[in-house]
């Protein structure tokens, strides 16, 4: 069974790893020691804080070596391994590494980490850094295999729900530790405060639920994404990988299945 690393266990990142690990692929993901994800509840990173997570069925465990990694695997589940660096990639040797961190430059992932290589969105040039790009922008191009070239810039905005766009999209006031007083599927009224940065609350601005929110505890810097509510109140969306997500992973298969039969890997 071929072996695949993914950079980064956000949701986009959990979106891809769900598709890959149903196609039958063993997947590694690689997380850094303290993930800033937003939404939790559909994102492998999780592990890292509570030791194991379960997205729409798949288990993600924390691995603390590579013996773990192969039990992890035995059992069905994909296995989150704290290495920033991406150390592990020269010893296990996949068949792809995928950069899913969605920094919106690149990180150091290049084309001699794997046979495959391919990065999410903007930072990576396809045929120069990796071997291709898939398109994370929102819109016709969303999951659009880029051979040459690179992704669409970021725009910073969320896709629109209900007429909303950057309302929904939490930031942090101000630097400070991040205190919650909600779960990620509460139900919130408009003005509610639903945290707090430092000495600063952070208030609904509409209702609806809490889709995500950044792990309580973490010291953040002002502006950062911290939340994000949605506006239609139904509590399964804060607990399903979303569509932007599973369309991501579509072009990410497509890509790794083109590029193994054109090289016959």
């Amino acid at each position: 069974m071929d072996t695949i690393i993914i950079r980064g266990g956000g949701d986009l990142a959990t979106g891809i790893a769900y598709k890959l690990h149903k196609a039958g692929y063993r997947i590694i993901i690689l997380e850094i020691d303290k993930p800033l994800t937003v939404r939790r509840a559909v994102a492998f990173s999780e592990a890292v804080y509570e030791g194991e997570n379960t997205v729409e069925g798949i288990k993600g465990i924390l691995a603390k070596n590579r013996k773990d990694i192969y039990k992890i695997w035995d059992i069905g589940a994909i296995p989150v391994y704290i290495d920033k660096e991406g150390r592990i990639i020269e010893e296990i040797k996949p068949l792809v590494v995928i950069d899913a961190i969605i920094a919106k430059r690149n990180l150091g992932t290049n084309k001699s980490m794997a046979p495959i290589t391919i990065g999410i969105g903007p930072g990576f040039e396809a045929g120069k850094d990796v071997d291709f790009v898939v398109e994370s922008n929102r819109g016709p191009n969303l999951g659009k295999i880029i051979h040459h070239g690179k992704a669409e810039k970021d725009t910073g905005i969320p896709g629109e729900v209900m007429g909303y766009k950057e309302e929904r999209v939490l930031r942090a006031p101000c630097d400070g530790v991040v205190k919650t007083f909600y779960k990620i599927g509460d139900i919130l009224d408009k003005g509610q405060a639903i945290c707090q940065v430092g000495d600063e609350n952070v208030t609904a601005p509409f209702k609806g639920i809490l889709r995500g929110m950044i792990k309580e505890g973490l010291y953040v810097k002002k502006g950062l994404k911290i939340g994000d509510v949605e506006p239609r109140c139904v509590k399964d969306y804060a607990f399903t990988i979303s569509d932007k997500a599973k369309v991501i992973g579509d072009g990410v298969l497509e890509a790794i299945e083109y590029l193994r039969n054109k090289n016959s890997i």
